[in-house]
Order: structure tokens, then C-alpha cells, then sequence
């Protein structure tokens, strides 16, 4: 998921909004609170050069901790993990809402977002093609976040009296920090985590992914330049027929979209690098030699794994907290099979997909052409890729803009199940049609006008999900640890599921 703040712009993460507005009392006001936020958010903790963000360097070393104390589960259980996925482990006392399988399609589309496509340009670009090489050991330590996150969410839930089932960071903050004799700390990150989601997914869940894909379909198509406002009509829509419909619609809608645009991108992806094949062995030289010899970014090691990590960070939103509302609706016997689904979204979106957009970018060239120098000053993630796409051919770029909607609309209908989830939190079942109305008024007004400073305040405060979050991650790590090692002993053991017939 791509997110536009600010204080990102300027430090060259991610590119700027479609549609800033001239600065408004309301756009100053929260131009100040950006200014102040962002000062926490992307602190910078490292003496001297490269700027290492606070953020950044949080969710870095809370996955490694998380990586080191559940023993590279990430690494270990990837087998039975895929087996988990693949159904094999299904049992009569598997109790949710969705498959295990639709929570990891619902969850991904989410993440797979703008920033598989503009993010990554944009810090190769920066970076070099050695960030690339440190983008995948950050989706690779941020596939244990993501276990534990989902883990937590399952062990944590409540199945409310209508059916529906309230998890995520929420519950495990609340109740676990409770288990630990401190029920209002952790009732506090709980409301806090819950405001910060709900305004987050205005912003980023919903606003921004209009914008962005607005621009992009206006290249392709003149008329939403003249009536931008017909874009946002059609689009909140096909949004509000799924989202009004709840969790199982969207979880439908997300199984069936998510594989297809991952499929047609990727398919655009390598029908590139196999035209350019010739190129590869030189390209993957450069990823590992420049990952630690870098030649294109200030700081240099340090400079590069940096710009390596932000896009990992960023596009997997791994220790946010945000998947694991979804996660923990997936009907699962066990809390770790849901944990072990999950293992496979930071590796989706980030070693493949990730990576899939960065070879397309070395292998082209573009993110060192003196022709893409204004794209690149700029910021213009998305413009860079396309340019990539068109060395192809011209019509190239319009699989680009396909995906672009797609990533875009996926985004939205997964954000809005995660800001009702914690709207229902705060203030109960019966009011979240208010919430989802809200959240298509924002798709149509994105359409039309945007208060920048407020779009990237709620941005900020996504980002600002991890304080919370990750909190409660250390404080649990040890509840999971002790949750894996009783799994894998009856595993090896062979009793797993024996009382329901199922042994294996």
C-alpha cells in the first residue's frame, strides 16, 4: 500500500498525490499537525548520514526480534505452511467467518497496492539496484511480524452474539495486556490503534487510492479529465456493492480478484525480463553487488538497505496491525495455522511481486536514463514504471493502468472492512453502515478535491498503527512462542486433529 505523506516526499519514498488543492484554512491547520507528527514518526535515529526514520528503524528491529525469538518460523514452516493454505489441515472444529484462504486474499489486497508499482521505482531510484536485494530481507523478516500478528488476532478474538467476529490488534492489546495486570494500558493502545485505523483508511484505505488511480486512468481515458467526478461516482459504486454486502462479499470478491490482477501484472512483468532475458544475469549482478557496494545513494551500505527496508515497510505493512483484523475471521482450529497462513503475504507482495516490478526497472534502465530524470526528481513512481512498461511497446502501458485499478480497488474494499472492524470496536455492530457510508462519500470527494495536509494527516496516522501495535507484539512474543512449540510437538508427534479423525 502506497502512502503520500509529507514528510515521505521528502525524504524520496513514495510519489506525490494526483490532486493537491491550494492550501485552505482546514489544509494549513492540518499542515501543522503534520508537521508535528511526522517529527515522531520519521525521527531520525541514525548519527549522520543516511536518515534512518523512526518508523522505519521500529518496525526493523521489532521483526528481527520477532524472527530471532520464534526461530526463523518464517523459514522453518513454510512447507507445512503451504500445506495449511492448500486445505490439508481443514477439520469439522474450524470455527470463522471465511476460509483461511480468503483472509490471505482479502488481507493481500490490501497490500498489494501502488506501492508494488510506484514505491519500488522510486527506491531503486534512490537506492540503486541494490535496494532491491535489501527489500527482500525485509519481506522475508516481515513474514514473521505477519504470523505473529495473525496468531495473536486468532488467539485473541471474540465471536460476538450476531456471528460476527471482532478481532485484531484491538483484542489482543486489550487482552492481553490484561493477562499482564494492565487492563486500562492496554484498553488505551486498543482505542488508540482503533482511531488511528478509522482515520487512516479515509485517507489511505480510500482517498488516496482514488487520486492515484484517477491520474492514471485520465492518461488513458480524456473524459475524467473534464467530469473527474463521474471516476468517483463509478468507483464508489463498485465499492459500495461489495463492502455494503460485509465481510463474505468482500472476502469473494477478494479471492477472485486478488489472483487475477496479481496474474495479469506479473504476467506484464515477465513478459518484459523474458524479452530482455539476455539482460538478467547482469541485472541480478548488480542487485547483490550494489547491495553492498552501493554506487547511487548517500550512507552507502547503510544508505541503500535503508531505501530497501522503507519499501518493504511500507508496501507489506507488516507490523501495523491492519491484516490481522481480517486474519482473525478465518476458520482455523488451531491460532498458528492462521499465523502460518499468513507467513505468505510479505512473501507475495514483497519477494515476488516487489521484486518482479524491480527487475523490470534495472533490467530497462529507467531508473538511471538521463530521459527519466524529471520523473524521477519528482517523485513519479507509477510515471517511471510506465515508462518501463512502453520500452515494450506503447500499448504496454495500458496493462499498467489496469493494474493500477485494480491494486487500487482491491485496496479499498479491504480497507474499508479493516476501519469498520474498529468502528464496530468503538462504537458497535449496529452503527457500521455509518462507517461504510463515510467511506464512500471519501471515494467521491477524492474524485474532485483534495485537502492535501489532511489526506497525508491520516496517512501519517496508518503509519502511527504500529506504536501500538508492536507493543503488543513484544509484550505476547512469548505467548507465541510457547503456542508454536506445543503445535509443532503434536505435530511431530502425529496427533494433530486425532480427535477429529484426521491425523496427520
Amino acid at each position: 500500500m502506497n502512502r503520500p505523506t509529507a514528510a515521505a516526499l521528502a525524504a524520496g519514498l513514495l510519489p506525490q498525490a494526483a490532486h493537491a488543492a491550494e492550501p485552505g484554512a482546514i489544509d494549513a491547520f492540518f499542515g501543522v499537525l503534520n508537521g508535528h507528527l511526522a517529527s515522531v514518526i520519521f525521527y531520525d535515529v541514525f548519527p549522520g548520514e543516511p536518515a534512518v526514520p523512526f518508523i522505519v528503524a521500529w518496525l526493523i528491529i521489532g521483526a528481527v526480534f520477532l524472527t530471532l525469538r520464534l526461530s526463523f518460523v518464517n523459514l522453518r514452516m513454510m512447507g507445512h505452511a503451504f500445506a495449511v493454505l492448500r486445505g490439508k489441515y481443514r477439520t469439522a472444529d474450524d470455527r470463522g467467518e471465511v476460509s483461511p484462504f480468503q483472509a490471505l486474499t482479502t488481507a493481500l489486497s490490501a497490500t498489494v497496492g501502488l506501492g508494488n508499482i510506484a514505491g519500488v521505482a522510486i527506491a531503486i531510484s534512490i537506492g540503486g539496484p541494490g535496494a532491491t536485494f535489501w527489500m527482500i530481507v525485509a519481506g522475508f523478516l516481515g513474514m514473521t511480524t505477519k504470523f505473529t500478528e495473525a496468531t495473536l488476532a486468532q488467539r485473541y478474538r471474540e465471536v460476538r452474539p450476531d456471528g460476527h467476529i471482532m478481532g485484531g490488534a484491538m483484542e489482543y492489546l486489550s487482552k492481553g495486556f490484561a493477562e499482564f495486570s494492565m487492563p486500562r494500558t492496554g484498553k488505551t493502545l486498543a482505542v488508540m490503534f482503533a482511531v488511528f485505523t478509522i482515520l487512516g483508511s479515509f485517507g489511505a484505505g480510500s482517498a488516496f487510492q482514488v487520486s492515484q488511480s484517477l491520474g492514471a486512468v485520465q492518461e488513458q481515458l480524456p473524459f475524467f479529465n473534464e467530469t473527474p467526478i463521474a471516476y468517483g461516482l463509478i468507483v464508489a459504486l463498485l465499492v459500495g456493492v461489495v463492502i455494503i454486502g460485509g465481510l463474505r462479499r468482500i472476502a469473494h470478491v477478494a479471492e477472485a480478484v486478488v489472483p487475477s490482477m496479481i496474474v495479469i501484472y506479473l504476467g506484464a512483468c515477465l513478459w518484459i525480463i523474458l524479452g530482455n532475458v539476455e539482460q538478467l544475469p547482469q541485472a541480478l549482478s548488480r542487485i547483490v553487488t550494489e547491495a553492498f557496494a552501493p554506487i547511487a545513494v548517500a550512507g552507502g551500505m547503510v544508505g541503500v538497505l535503508v531505501q530497501g527496508f522503507k519499501r518493504a515497510v511500507f508496501s507489506s505493512e507488516a507490523g501495523l496491525g491492519s491484516a490481522a483484523i481480517v486474519h482473525s475471521t478465518a476458520s482455523v482450529k488451531y491460532p498458528i495455522r492462521q499465523g502460518m497462513v499468513a507467513l505468505y503475504e510479505p512473501f507475495i507482495d514483497t519477494i515476488v511481486i516487489c521484486t518482479m516490478t524491480a527487475l523490470v526497472i534495472v533490467i530497462t534502465g529507467v531508473y538511471n536514463d538521463p530521459a527519466t530524470l524529471a520523473l524521477r526528481e519528482a517523485s513519479k513512481g507509477a510515471a517511471l514504471t510506465s515508462v518501463a512498461f512502453a520500452t515494450v511497446s506503447d500499448w504496454f502501458p495500458i496493462i499498467l493502468t489496469l493494474s493500477v485499478v485494480l491494486f487500487a480497488y482491491s485496496t479499498m474494499i479491504s480497507w474499508s472492512y479493516y476501519g469498520e472492524r474498529c468502528w464496530a470496536y468503538l462504537f458497535g455492530e449496529r452503527t457500521s453502515i455509518v462507517y461504510r457510508v463515510l467511506f464512500l462519500v471519501f471515494i467521491v470527494i477524492a474524485s474532485v478535491a483534495s485537502a492535501a495536509n489532511m489526506l497525508d494527516f491520516t496517512d501519517l496516522l496508518v503509519l502511527a498503527m504500529a506504536f501500538p501495535n508492536f507493543l503488543g507484539l513484544y509484550l505476547l512474543s512469548g505467548k507465541v512462542r510457547s503456542m508454536l512449540n506445543e503445535y509443532e510437538t503434536r505435530l511431530r508427534e502425529g496427533v494433530l486433529d486425532r480427535e477429529a479423525g484426521r491425523n496427520r
